[in-house]
């Protein structure tokens, strides 16, 4: 049965025709690639490394990464024309008994995937999803860097609005009910979790892309990805742990994927609020994709995962922040929503990256969730972010950028399919990062970042445990001025944990966990601002330049910045230093570098006081006194 979805043309369009790469794999592996594929593999892995796959070699020699168990996976029924007893009333004959690999039951035991019509193609290389993707997808590309662009259909970001948790009995009175997580009853998700493995027995092929959580061995959880595109599938091979070969042949997951993106959800199911669902069952470990074709709905959902197993399992902190690593081990934590500097301040030349998203703090230290990055290209340019753009290469999946048809070169300034353009590239490709990305050193420094374009937080403030709690909880930051029709001046944005779409449990539950670490490891907290200084957005004020907002990090890993001297700034009643080493005094207090008037210094602050007092009202129930009490007075 031929995909119902237009797809590229294809110059195999008789499917008795066979590329030579099928041709190959259907006449079965000789042994001398397989030799050849371990030789390369012996000699790309690292005697004394855990993950030989995160090496740099192991993407651009991609054919050593198909193995014996892949080519087997890809030799798959719909390369097998050895049938028998054909006759002219019956072409197709008689297929023998084929003998399915242990993944090919697993699946067709727990999903009933028809592994006898779908080809089921287990993790294949880099090479091999390059080669389906621009074969049967529309709108892929290999770019002018290397780097495979492909493009995600009408979804061009997440649908926080089509989130659904499974409400079941050994999860329901642990999940934080409402907006962000809408209940779903075990019925509606058995007839989409059906759907979705409907339709993925349509496809003649589906891909299979097996890898890790977390760093730590301790923590991690096994994720299966069960999909339709190959797009999808190097996606998350490049945002998952690569686990060694040797631990893929017996691979069991704690959760499974089903990505049946390109097909819609029923609408007129009870509860659905459109055809797009993005379902997590936590009973039967599973998630459901029902159409959405966008990528990160894969990688968040895992987030999710890890935001419900860590504190709820194991009793750890899942975070979303960037970390890195000093030369003397210290590491930092930053927390920020898009905007804030979080992937610019986090990626330091003297500083090691244990990764730019997603962590988890455990007893054993810190630890990053992921195997790749994900970062925005809107805007990129090689002066602005030189590692971000020099990870744009072979391997690297660009999503939903506009080329040059003729030069393929990328032009990361048109939005004309979005603004939200992404890459996503395995960790590896950043020069400096921690491999394994995990530091057996408890966080030395909290850096919680907020770009206010009103212009009355403080470039930086130190903060005390309730303080901290108050305005994590808080996530603040601005959408600005003229960005949307209508907005005449900035606009505030609050996101509680700085990652209120992807929690499972009740902010409050978070904060406490985050309180309690920082007191046990006497770690110090900042508050870290990288917006506008002077005087607001509206009212002509600047932001505040870079080199600043780097000396101040500076002054805080080298200890300097919490030995100088403090005074108190009124209304927020943070503390805020008097002098910072490479930053001018007068910047370091709003109200003394106001310049737009003292009268209206009192009316922004006062208002953007009002903003978060009325924002926390929602966890004020959940929230100890002394933690209220550390908001704005009024």
């Amino acid at each position: 049965m031929g995909d119902p979805v237009i797809r590229t043309a294809s110059p195999y369009t008789n499917p008795n025709i066979k590329c030579p790469r099928l041709q190959r794999l259907s006449s079965g592996p000789s042994s001398s690639f397989i030799n050849n594929s371990n030789n390369n593999n012996n000699n790309n892995k690292s005697s004394n490394s855990k993950y030989p796959n995160c090496q740099p070699s192991s993407l651009d020699n991609a054919h050593a990464y198909t193995s014996t168990y892949t080519l087997h996976t890809m030799n798959a029924p719909l390369f097998n024309h050895d049938h028998v007893n054909k006759t002219n009333l019956h072409p197709g004959g008689v297929k023998p008994h084929v003998e399915h690999t242990e993944l090919e039951e697993e699946l067709h035991q727990k999903a009933h995937i028809d592994y006898d019509r779908v080809a089921i193609i287990a993790n294949p290389s880099v090479a091999s999803l390059y080669e389906d993707a621009l074969v049967y997808e529309t709108g892929t590309a290999i770019t002018s860097s290397g780097a495979l662009t492909a493009y995600s259909g009408k979804k061009t970001g997440r649908s926080p609005s089509d989130k659904r948790i499974v409400k079941e009995p050994s999860s329901e009175n642990d999940i934080w009910w409402g907006p962000v997580n809408k209940p779903m009853s075990p019925e509606v998700w058995k007839i989409n979790r059906e759907r979705a493995v409907d339709y993925l027995n349509t496809r003649n092929r589906i891909y299979v892309v097996d890898g890790y959580a977390g760093w730590d061995e301790k923590y991690r959880i096994r994720v299966r990805v069960v999909c339709a595109r190959a797009y999808h599938a190097l996606f998350m091979r490049n945002m998952l742990i690569r686990p060694p070969r040797e631990e893929l042949e017996h691979f069991h997951p704690d959760y499974t994927i089903y990505n049946a993106g390109s097909f819609p959800a029923n609408r007129y199911t009870e509860g659905m609020s459109s055809s797009t669902s993005v379902a997590i069952n936590f009973a039967e470990k599973e998630m459901v994709i029902l159409g959405t074709e966008y990528a990160g709905e894969m990688k968040k959902g895992i987030f999710t995962v890890m935001f419900y197993e860590g504190p709820v399992k194991h009793n750890i902190l899942t975070l979303h922040s960037s970390a890195n690593e000093g030369k003397d081990g210290d590491v930092t934590l930053f927390f920020g929503l898009s905007g804030t500097g979080k992937t610019t301040l986090s990626a330091d030349p003297n500083r090691r990256l244990i990764g730019d998203d997603e962590h988890c703090w455990s007893d054993r230290g810190v630890f990053n969730i992921e195997g790749g990055c994900y970062a925005k290209t809107i805007g990129l340019s090689a002066e602005k972010e030189p590692d971000i753009f020099n990870a744009i290469r072979y391997g690297s999946v660009l999503e939903n950028v506009v080329f040059n048809p003729e030069t393929r070169e990328v032009d990361y300034d048109d939005a004309t399919l979005t603004e939200n353009t992404r890459c996503a590239y395995p960790i590896e490709y950043i020069p400096n990062a921690k491999i394994p990305c995990l530091s057996p050193n408890h966080p030395k420094n909290i850096i919680l970042l907020t770009c206010d374009a009103r212009g009355v937080l403080p470039p930086i403030s130190k903060l005390d445990s309730a303080q901290t709690m108050f305005h994590f909880i808080s996530g603040y930051t601005s959408k600005m001025a003229g960005t949307e029709d209508g907005i005449l001046e900035p606009q505030a944005t609050f996101s509680s944990c700085f990652a209120q779409p992807f929690l499972a449990l009740h902010p409050m539950r978070y904060a406490k966990m985050l309180a309690e670490k920082i007191e046990n490891h006497n770690a110090n907290a900042w508050l870290l601002n990288t917006g506008w200084v002077g005087a607001g957005f509206a009212q002509g004020g600047k932001r505040c330049p870079l080199k600043y907002t780097r000396a101040i990090l500076d002054a805080i890993h080298s200890g300097e910045l919490a030995n100088v001297e403090y005074e108190n700034y009124e209304v927020f009643n943070l503390q805020v230093p008097k002098s910072c080493p490479g930053v001018p005094s007068e910047l370091l207090n709003p109200k003394t570098a106001w310049t737009a008037g003292a009268n209206s210094f009192d009316t922004e602050v006062k208002k953007l006081g009002g903003l978060f007092l009325e924002n926390f009202k929602k966890y004020e129930s959940e929230a100890t006194e002394d933690v209220i009490k550390a908001g704005p007075v009024v």
